[in-house]
């Protein structure tokens, strides 16, 4: 059966092109630890790791287990790091899929080690420290019980130690700076201990732009990857290009008179004569309804206000000024058509959201298509 005609069209060399930016933007011996977890920020998370090892990358980042099992089961070979750590009924599963978790629990710690040791596995891990972002990580005085426990673990090895930055993306690094100091710090108190993990890491794509001196010897890069940026102020600062659009196509016309209706809860009512163009596509793809009566699309290279308000599966839009418009023509929602463009920032902006929000809400019946 033919699909409708809504679809994210993603870009395999602008992906190349962003992890290349990354590269130039660290120390040659640093290490990239691609995140590409919510489906590659709603990328495709399978086509995204093909492309990024195709480029020399040799770790990813996943937020749970399943999806490492995904991308293993999908074929991909290379290092899984299970950023949000992993649950006690996921411990088989890890290790049969040979993940990487990120642990920062001594619970999670003894029983992965002992189940390691009845499969006579061996696990690498990477030891999470709260800093200062009060989600997950040992804090300062759980650091040294939990490493003196460690030695008696011998299944299990500590590969990397990391940590996660609040508000690194703003101008004031203020605060960065003591969650710097205090991760820097912590590692003296492991490299003391006679611990030397392999990997160091806490940078962000907001760190890889913005401050280097909290790349120590591997960057976890995810929104730049994928063309966005994580603070518009960083806008001309990298080179990095949107790598998805967004398109839909026009089903429907109609000229409507002055006082006519649009959309539930009559959420707009045309003050004149009002050309209403109809699109295949609405929150149930994840466009957002806050975008109702204040978003636009592009239709034969104008913007076209959202009219009324975003229903699940249609949109409607008030294409009066757009000279010649038809049913069929090409509507883009994110991306370029030609001398205007809609990034995925502007959107999110309209809609009261971040692009990490936006991207990771285009729903799985939206078709993905690579170029």
């Amino acid at each position: 059966m033919e699909k409708r005609p809504t679809f994210a069209l993603v870009n395999r060399e602008y992906i190349r092109h962003n992890f290349g930016k990354v590269k130039e933007s660290i120390p040659p011996d640093t290490e990239v630890l691609a995140v590409i977890k919510a489906n590659a920020y709603g990328h495709g998370a399978f086509e995204v790791a093909n492309v990024l090892r195709s480029c020399g990358c040799r770790m990813f980042g996943v937020a749970f287990c399943e999806e490492g099992a995904e991308l293993r089961s999908a074929g991909i070979r290379e290092d899984i790091v299970v950023l949000g750590g992993v649950y006690s009924n996921q411990l088989k599963g890890l290790i049969d899929h040979d993940l990487t978790p990120v642990v920062y629990d001594l619970d999670t710690a003894v029983s992965l080690n002992a189940l390691a040791k009845k499969m006579d596995r061996h696990v690498g891990v990477h030891v999470k420290v709260d800093t200062g972002m009060g989600r997950l990580g040992l804090l300062r005085h759980e650091v040294v019980p939990f490493f003196e426990k460690l030695k008696h673990l011998g299944n299990i090895s500590v590969e990397g130690i990391m940590s996660h930055f609040s508000d690194v993306d703003e101008e004031d690094k203020a605060y960065a700076d003591k969650q710097l100091k205090d991760f820097m710090d912590t590692i003296d108190i492991i490299n003391g201990r006679g611990w030397k993990p392999r990997f160091v890491h806490m940078s962000n794509s907001a760190t890889v732009i913005d401050y280097p001196q909290a790349h120590f010897n591997m960057v976890r890069p995810g929104i730049m990857l994928y063309g966005a940026l994580p603070n518009p102020r960083f806008y001309g600062r990298v080179d990095i290009r949107p790598a998805l659009e967004l398109k839909t196509r026009v089903v429907r016309i109609k000229r409507l008179c002055e006082g006519s209706v649009v959309s539930y809860g009559r959420s707009f009512v045309a003050g004149k004569e009002t050309l209403i163009a109809t699109v295949p596509l609405g929150y149930g793809d994840g466009y957002p309804r806050s975008l109702s009566g204040k978003g636009e699309m592009l239709i034969r290279g104008k913007r076209a206000r959202v009219a009324g308000y975003v229903c699940m599966d249609l949109t409607m839009l008030d294409v009066s000024s757009i000279e010649g418009i038809a049913v069929g023509d090409e509507v883009v929602v994110i991306g370029r058509q030609g001398e205007e463009e809609l990034t995925a920032g502007d959107v999110a902006a309209w809609a009261g959201m971040i692009p990490y929000e936006l991207f990771c809400n285009i729903s799985q019946r939206v078709e993905r298509l690579y170029i």
